[in-house]
Parts: structure tokens; C-alpha cells; sequence
């Protein structure tokens, strides 16, 4: 908020009043159609603009320290945090965000972290060392993508994934941080969905992961001296998962999530000998979401998506047994690691009502201890609205579940309703925290919904499946569904509901204004789809074949002659409500045409466009400013054509 602060000092230096003055629109901007933003409403949401989260990135390897990822400035930084609830001293201070990074696993005297430029993805990978904070380019510079690290035990080399060869295939590299120019290509691999699982420890070998789509995975092993691989998960006709490979602390065996004769991922076990695998987790009816082997190998933290909530259980590996960790509040976790002391692991947790913090666990004496604060902004967390899970039917009698969050309780009367559709299609909707957009329930008296409609990870394997190739418009069925059941409940206005979306939900978005047009107010389309064909033609190489396996492949014409009749640009007459298009300038995964060809035609047929593009973004709006420029014309965008009689 600094940009918005300095405005308002000027403006009432200067004798005018903030009323009467409006946000300027900066260089980096394109915003056709926007209502302008008066400095009033930057002033009334100021609050719910400054609410702040924290997200662990790594132990250090001798010292009880870690790296976090915040925002005090423009963008998310890295930070030390030498204590539990220590001073979050910042490390990084770049334009652009840095949230991921690795120690070095011996003495801690660098970490590798990787950053891009403008939202582009092209990922490049750095050594920051930390005596003197010199920071060192370590890939090509160029557009590829690079990460995925694996260390070796001895904490002097990297295997990492890299596109530098051709742009669209990902191989695998090897490479000393400290002599980058000595790195070396290991493994030439054709196709976008690989990368390195885990390294042994003698380090002859590593573990190859091959993803192919959502529903199937498959795991290698690779010689590292000679470079040939081969198959370590078992050939089976069914599309299965594999994934999540880690070597045990013997190497005799590979611990692994799979969904091998089973409608969820659980931990399994690999006998490198007899290619038996173990199942230890199978009787969870859940997705195991992340796990962590500890420094000595005796026990395995791992966590479940139940419903979309999070569980915590610790295995035993001598006896395959496990139990619930207790003293772990309910709500959602991620970031579980071990600290090499093996006392204790890492955790991020939060939930409806608290942004995003970092916690340890200490496993003797089952103490939980905060390591970072964040700030709300001034939000009080007892004043906001929590999450309910509600349920319904859809067309063909599937169960389909959401989140609910009800407006804050002064509003009285029939509320106006946002459905917010999550992308993917293979994500998952959860009850966290809703951040700035608590002005909506707490200002606005706005209801929020979050469907998980069919596609949707967290329900079992049969559930993604439902929405593929030619299934696509059920999903949107599904939506249709849920107007239904909102016109069912007392308080809710089924007259005055909004639809948005990024990504893929970004289509189901624009496809709900297609359908149901005569049953929503207005849309909101973030980096969403607007004509598959096109979108599969100029999405990144690197994805292009992981996509299609999802969507449809365009090459076939029985399925081009689907993506086409099916596609919001093609059935632009049937939109007659206001729309809202965002769109970053550098997406490689949906690209800024989508955008431009969807608002295009919705001027030509009259439809009112709002479009707001921001040059030096990509798939969805990360700096400050700009997502604050967002929100603020989303707002507006609400209040002109969402809230009015």
C-alpha cells in the first residue's frame, strides 16, 4: 500500500480531498471499460488489503533456523527466522516474488532458490551465499524452466529438471552449485512431465517421476553413470498413480503414494528386490496429501485431505503401524518436513478465519510452537465468517459438495451470491482463509461459494475422471445444480448471483454465462479459456501434451469439432451479462489471446466488457499493487452490476 499511502499524502497536501480524486491507472496496466477507482474506496478497503500470510521453506541444516516465504513490500521475499516467534529478517529483495529455495544439507553456507521474470515461468536458478548475500545465476538465463532439486547426500552436487534443450522437454541435470559451468546433461527425455523424486544415497542412482496426467504416473530408476532407466513402478492396464518416490533409510526399499486398486492415494511401501509393494495407508478412505521420512528413517509424518480438511499421522517403519498426531488444531496444513535433529517437523497452518502461518511440532512432548505472527490488517479473526460444508445433487444424481461462507450477520433480507470456481480442472476448493475478500461478507453482505464440482481432486480417483474429454459440460451441469440449490435456501437472493473464476474455472465462468445467462447477474473471467482449440495451439510446448490428455487432443477431429462447439467464444450470442475479463500479459499456460479474442467478440455483440490486463504478470496477478488494482475494480464491478435492484 505504499504506492496508494503516497497518493493520499499528496492529494491532501495539495488541499484536494480523496473523494474527489480517483487511483491512477500506471504504465504497467491495461483497463478498458473500468469504472475509475475513487481514492475513497482505496481508503475504506485498506484494511482488508493488508492482511499477510507465511509459508516455511526450509530448515537449515545444523542451526534450530528456518526460511520463510512473506510479503512486507510489493512481493513475497524470502526470510530468516532464527527462533519461534524470532523477527522475520528479510534475505531476498527483488521486483519480482521469491517463494521457494533449498539449503545446502551440510553446513548450510548457501541456499539455491529460483526465481522468473514477469510471471513468465521461466524458472532460473540461483546460489545465494550467505556470508555475504552474492547471488549467482546458475542455469542458462533464457526461456526454460529449471527445478525440481534433489541433493545429493554429501551436499556438493544437484540433479534438477531442465527445458533449456529445446523448450517442450524437460531432462535431467546434474550440477556441482558452486561450478555451474561444469553441470552436465544425465538424461535426454521426451515430453513435459518429468522430474527427479529422490537420489540414493551412494549416489549411483536416482528415482525418475513421469507424469502423465492426473489420473496416471508412473516411477523409474535410473543408473546415474550410464543414464539408462527402468521401470520401477509395475506395468498395470488401469490408469494408476505413482508418485511421491523416496528411497528408506536402508535402500532397500521406496516409500510411494499410489492409487493402485484403490479410490484414494495411500502411502505404500516398494521392495526394490521383489517389486512387491506394500500398502500402509489403505485403510485411510482419504487422499495422503504430503509425507516426510525422518533424518534416521524409524517413523514417517505424512498428512490426509479429509473433505479438505487436514490430518496429521506419524508410521512406524519397523512395524508399519501409524496414529493421529493430537495437539494439531483442525484446519489445513502443508510445508511438513523434519528438522535433521529428527525431534521435531515443520508445518504451515491455517483456516477459515487465519491466514497462513508456520508452526513446529515437537514429537516427545507434542508441543506445538508458533514461529511467525502475520498480520491481519486490522481484521479481527473472531469477526469473520467461517466455512460450511454444504452438499447437493446435480443433474445425473452425483453428490457434488461445496464451501459456504455467510455474510456477516448485520445484513438482514435475501443476500447476493459469488460462486467461485477453482481451476485445474484438477484442484480442490477449501475452507481457508479468505483474506481481502472478507469485504465482501463483512461490507457487502455478499455470499461466497466454493463448488468442488465433478473433476475436482479430494473425492477419489472415479470423481476426477467425471469431467474428462467429452464430459466436459457436465461440470459446468454441476454449477446449474447449485443455482438451483441456492434458490432453495431462505437467505440467499437466486436473482442476484455472480460467477467467477481463474484458470479453468476462468472457463467455467465464462461457460456458466453462456448456459445460464438468465440466471446470473454478471461473470468474472481471471486467465480462464475461452476457446480450447486455440488455447491448446498456443499454450507453452512443455504442457501442450499433459493438457491434452486432460481436455481432449485437438488433433483428432471428432474431438476439435467438440472443443469448438463447446468453447465460450464460439457461443459469445448466448452471453447477455456484463463480464469482467483479467488477464496477466506474460501467461504461458493460458495466453493473453485468450483474453483479448473473448472481450473482442463481447464488444461486437454489446455485451458491457470490463478488461484489465497487467504487463508484467503471468498466470494470475502475484504483486501487490496490481492484485490491489484488481481487487478494487472487482468491487466496483460488483457493486455496478451485482449489488444494484
Amino acid at each position: 500500500m505504499q504506492l496508494n499511502h503516497t497518493i493520499l499524502s499528496l492529494l491532501l497536501f495539495t488541499g484536494f480531498t480523496a473523494a474527489a480524486q480517483v487511483l491512477p491507472v500506471t504504465d504497467n496496466l491495461i483497463a478498458e471499460g473500468l469504472d475509475p477507482i475513487p481514492m475513497e474506496l482505496v481508503k475504506d478497503v485498506n484494511r482488508y488489503t493488508n492482511v499477510r500470510s507465511a509459508s516455511f521453506v526450509d530448515w537449515h541444516p545444523q542451526r534450530r533456523e528456518m526460511l520463510i516465504s512473506t510479503r512486507f513490500g510489493n512481493t513475497s521475499q524470502l526470510h530468516e527466522v532464527r527462533m519461534p516467534l524470532g523477527s522475520r529478517r528479510q534475505i531476498t529483495f527483488f521486483d519480482e516474488p521469491v517463494s521457494g529455495a533449498t539449503y545446502q544439507p551440510i553446513d548450510g553456507r548457501y541456499f539455491i532458490f529460483s526465481r522468473d521474470a514477469g510471471g513468465n515461468e521461466f524458472a532460473q536458478l540461483y546460489r545465494y551465499d550467505v556470508v555475504d548475500g552474492t547471488v549467482t545465476l546458475l542455469t542458462d538465463g533464457g526461456r526454460s524452466q529449471n527445478g525440481g532439486m534433489e541433493w545429493n547426500d554429501r551436499g556438493d552436487k544437484v540433479l534438477y529438471a531442465s527445458t533449456r534443450r529445446n523448450g517442450s522437454d524437460r531432462d535431467i541435470w546434474m550440477m556441482d552449485p558452486m561450478n555451474p559451468s561444469g553441470q552436465r546433461l544425465v538424461l535426454e527425455l521426451k515430453g513435459g512431465g518429468w522430474g527427479v523424486n529422490d537420489w540414493s544415497e551412494d549416489e549411483k542412482r536416482f528415482i525418475l517421476g513421469e507424469s502423465v496426467s492426473v489420473n496416471e504416473s508412473r516411477l523409474w530408476m535410473v543408473d546415474l553413470q550410464s543414464g539408462q532407466r527402468s521401470r520401477l513402478s509395475p506395468e498395470v492396464d488401469a490408469q494408476v498413480v505413482f508418485g511421491s518416490a523416496r528411497f528408506s533409510k536402508d535402500g532397500k526399499s521406496v516409500f510411494l503414494t499410489t492409487d493402485l486398486n484403490h479410490g484414494f492415494r495411500y502411502l505404500a511401501q516398494l521392495n526394490l528386490s521383489s517389486g512387491e509393494i506394500k500398502p500402509l495407508t489403505k485403510t485411510i478412505p482419504w487422499d495422503v496429501s504430503g509425507y516426510d521420512i525422518s533424518p534416521d528413517g524409524s517413523q514417517v509424518v505424512f498428512t490426509t485431505n479429509e473433505a479438505g480438511l487436514s490430518k496429521v499421522y506419524m508410521l512406524s517403519v519397523s512395524n508399519g503401524t501409524f496414529k493421529p498426531i493430537s495437539g494439531i488444531p483442525e484446519g489445513l496444513l502443508g510445508g511438513i518436513q523434519w528438522h535433521k535433529n529428527g525431534k521435531e517437523f515443520s508445518l504451515g497452518w491455517s483456516d477459515a478465519r487465519m491466514s497462513s502461518d508456520v508452526y513446529s511440532y515437537t514429537l516427545s512432548s507434542g508441543k506445538l510452537e508458533r514461529w511467525t505472527e502475520s498480520e491481519l490488517g486490522g481484521l479481527v479473526s473472531t469477526q469473520l465468517s467461517p466455512a460450511s460444508l454444504i452438499k447437493w445433487k446435480s443433474f445425473d444424481g452425483t453428490e457434488i459438495s461445496g464451501f459456504y461462507y455467510k455474510p456477516a450477520a448485520k445484513f438482514t433480507g435475501k443476500r447476493p451470491v459469488i460462486i467461485s470456481i477453482h481451476g485445474g480442472p484438477e484442484g480442490q476448493s477449501f475452507p481457508g482463509f479468505q483474506g481481502r475478500n472478507n469485504y465482501f461478507l463483512n461490507e457487502l453482505g455478499v455470499a461466497i461459494i466454493y463448488p468442488n464440482v465433478r473433476g475436482s481432486t479430494g473425492y477419489g480417483k472415479e470423481f476426477v475422471k467425471l469431467d474428462n474429454g467429452m464430459l466436459r459440460e457436465n461440470s459446468v451441469k454441476d454449477i446449474g445444480a447449485l443455482l438451483d440449490w441456492i434458490a432453495q435456501q431462505p437467505e440467499l437472493d437466486a436473482g442476484r448471483v455472480m460467477t467467477m473464476g481463474g484458470s479453468y474455472g476462468g472457463y467455467m465462468a465464462l461457460a456458466c454465462a453462456v448456459y445460464y445467462s438468465d440466471r446470473l447477474r454478471c461473470s468474472n473471467d481471471i486467465v480462464g479459456i475461452s476457446n480450447f482449440n486455440t488455447f491448446l495451439k498456443n499454450t507453452e510446448s512443455y504442457r501442450r501434451d499433459l493438457r491434452r490428455v486432460e481436455y481432449g487432443n485437438e488433433q483428432d477431429s471428432a474431438m476439435y469439432a467438440f472443443l469448438e462447439r463447446i468453447s465460450p467464444l464460439n457461443n459469445v450470442d448466448k452471453i447477455q451479462i456484463p463480464m469482467f475479463i483479467v488477464q496477466g500479459g506474460n501467461d504461458p499456460r493460458v495466453p493473453r489471446s485468450e483474453a483479448v479474442q473473448m472481450a473482442d467478440a463481447l464488444r461486437k455483440n454489446k455485451v458491457p466488457v470490463w478488461y484489465l490486463e497487467a504487463k508484467d504478470e503471468g498466470h494470475g496477478f502475484k504483486k501487490k499493487t496490481n492484485t490491489d488494482f484488481q481487487f478494487y475494480s472487482t468491487i466496483l464491478f460488483v457493486k455496478k452490476y451485482l449489488l444494484a435492484p
